[in-house]
């Protein structure tokens, strides 16, 4: 058997190759840091308080907050309450985005954030547990001109969590409490220019709707969207490394199929590596420039979690096939223990998903978050998926311990050999340590991610505490993950070279200081029963005897 590029390709091309993919890799960080603007920009909205004089609302009317068809305002509630109007002929007018701006399908998603301005009054505080019940309806056009089109419509519930500093006096009338951000919205895509929301505060003291949540002043909104700066370079990225990995994919792939023996389940676990990554490469994020695809977001964090699965059961695998003896080896039921949880974790993730973004393609204005429920699950979540990802990462480190003390044991047979066999196995030692610490870095950045990702998904949620992920992360992270599968595949791809004549004997190695009698120091069994990619696979297993 020929062997694998890693182990049969020169020290110095090998360098070569490694400086190369660190190049990239920097390139990677660079392109993240230097190029592309931040992934997201927040814009601040304060709501305009319009005021419906319609007695019977049979057909929606949309109340617009400035131009030529703007909506009759009122500055504050006290100048209502001397006009008469009641509080449900009032409508709070917010449209994305600010005046002689437009909205781009290039910013793929929009996140808003409600706060409630809420003033202390003594006859007027507000109750433990106050739940504010929301009208709201969102309608879209794309000029200037035409009608607005209903997009949304839904009656949303928020809780209050508001604090007031202060000492509940008279003389403290007027301050603010301090009201928790509150999850009001998100659209899977942007494909029109001009958005409208519609909000409203329904009152019934006899329903208790609207009661005793203070004196509402204003409605602040924050917008969030991806940059379009920002999108155009991933899309530029994302299409240039699902090529780079299709042709190494292939390529790799028809190098196995060329041999003699059927694949082992190692390089058909890199295989599935390599389609998974293509998977997630896809750039079809392109279709969603001209088509209205709701559904982006969570098909993105479904390829997403199909990658993560697929990658924590490699490195799994990886580390699993280097310990196995032969009888288990090659066997990808004897790893049900391992990849089961991972599964598990990851179809977990995929139910979390479709109970809020599922939900969401119906109705932006569903959130998780909103309820007292909700929240303490996605805390829970959030919380069990970090603790799980380290302890897996501690796994995978124990993992490569005992790799590393198995090949030790089989480095006692090194002195008995030839000086020129002796130095060659020390190299291919050398050589998969290495690439062991690469593949636990890379996990450890993978981890790191995953975390970041899971507590920025909620920042708004965790109070003063919130994480700002720079464009380079994203990018060098994902550019990480191309040019491990890269090495991976090029790495473990069979050679065409052999190791001298020696090694054309069924891998036998016979030293030196025993040839006298004819004995031979075995590291592995014969090839008919050791079969694998390389000499370090075959080395590791538990088998192998003197």
């Amino acid at each position: 058997m020929a062997g694998a590029i890693i182990e049969n390709m020169s020290t110095k091309k090998l360098v070569i190759v490694g400086v190369i993919l660190l190049l990239f890799q920097a390139f990677s960080f660079m392109v993240g840091g230097l190029i592309a603007p931040g992934p997201t920009h927040p814009i601040d909205y304060v709501a305009t308080k319009c005021v419906d004089t319609t007695k019977y609302r049979q057909e929606t009317k949309w109340f617009m907050p400035w131009g030529p068809n703007q909506c009759d305002k009122i500055k504050s509630f006290d100048e209502a309450m001397a006009k008469r109007i009641e509080a449900n002929n009032i409508v709070f007018a917010v449209h994305i985005p600010l005046p002689n701006k437009e909205m781009s399908p290039w910013f793929q998603f929009m996140l808003v954030i409600l706060q409630f301005d809420i003033a202390f009054k003594m006859y007027n505080q507000i109750e433990k547990g106050a739940v504010v019940t929301i009208d709201v309806s969102l309608a879209y056009r794309d000029d200037t001109v035409s009608e607005w089109t209903e997009m949304a419509h839904s009656y949303e519930q928020r809780k209050l969590n508001c604090n007031f500093t202060t000492a509940k006096t008279t003389e403290n009338e007027g301050r603010f409490y301090e009201c928790d951000l509150l999850p009001f919205m998100e659209l899977g895509s942007v494909s029109h220019k001009y958005y409208l929301l519609n909000i409203r505060l329904p009152v019934n003291e006899r329903k208790k709707i609207n009661v005793g949540i203070g004196e509402i002043k204003d409605i602040r909104l924050v917008s969030i969207h991806q940059n379009g700066g920002f999108t155009q370079v991933w899309f530029a990225m994302k299409t240039f490394l699902t090529l780079s990995i299709l042709i190494i994919m292939i390529w790799y792939w028809r190098r196995i199929t060329l041999m003699s023996r059927p694949p082992v389940l190692l390089e058909k676990v890199i295989l599935a590596l390599g389609i998974s990554m293509t998977f997630i490469n896809i750039p079809v994020e392109w279709f969603s420039i001209g088509f209205d695809w709701t559904w982006m977001l969570l098909f993105g964090d479904i390829r997403q979690g199909i990658f993560y699965s697929m990658l924590l059961s490699f490195w799994i695998i990886f580390c699993g096939e280097h310990l196995m003896d032969q009888t288990e080896r090659n066997r990808f039921s004897v790893y049900w223990k391992q990849v089961g949880p991972i599964v598990f974790g990851s179809f977990c993730l995929f139910i979390f998903d479709m109970c809020e973004r599922g939900v969401q393609l119906t109705n932006p204005f569903y959130s998780i978050w909103a309820s007292d429920v909700g929240t303490e699950l996605a805390m829970a979540f959030i919380i069990v998926a970090g603790i799980c990802a380290c302890l897996y990462f501690l796994f995978l480190c124990f993992m490569v311990f005992q790799v590393f003390r198995n090949i030790s044991g089989k480095r006692s047979s090194l002195p008995a050999m030839s000086k020129a066999r002796r130095l060659h196995y020390e190299g291919l030692i050398f050589r998969f340590k290495f690439l062991m610490l690469v593949t636990l870095t890379c996990a450890a950045m993978t981890v790191i991610f995953f975390i970041i990702s899971q507590v920025n998904e909620g920042h708004w949620h965790w109070g003063d505490h919130t994480v700002q992920v720079h464009s380079a992360f994203f990018t060098g992270i994902y550019g990480m993950w191309n040019l491990y599968v890269f090495a991976i595949m090029f790495l473990y791809a069979p050679s065409h070279k052999r190791y001298g004549d020696e090694h054309s004997s069924g891998q036998c190695i016979t030293g030196d200081t025993g040839a006298s009698s004819g004995e031979d120091i075995q590291l592995t069994t014969t090839i008919t029963h050791v079969d694998g990619p390389t000499e370090i696979y075959k080395m590791t297993g538990k088998e192998a005897q003197e």
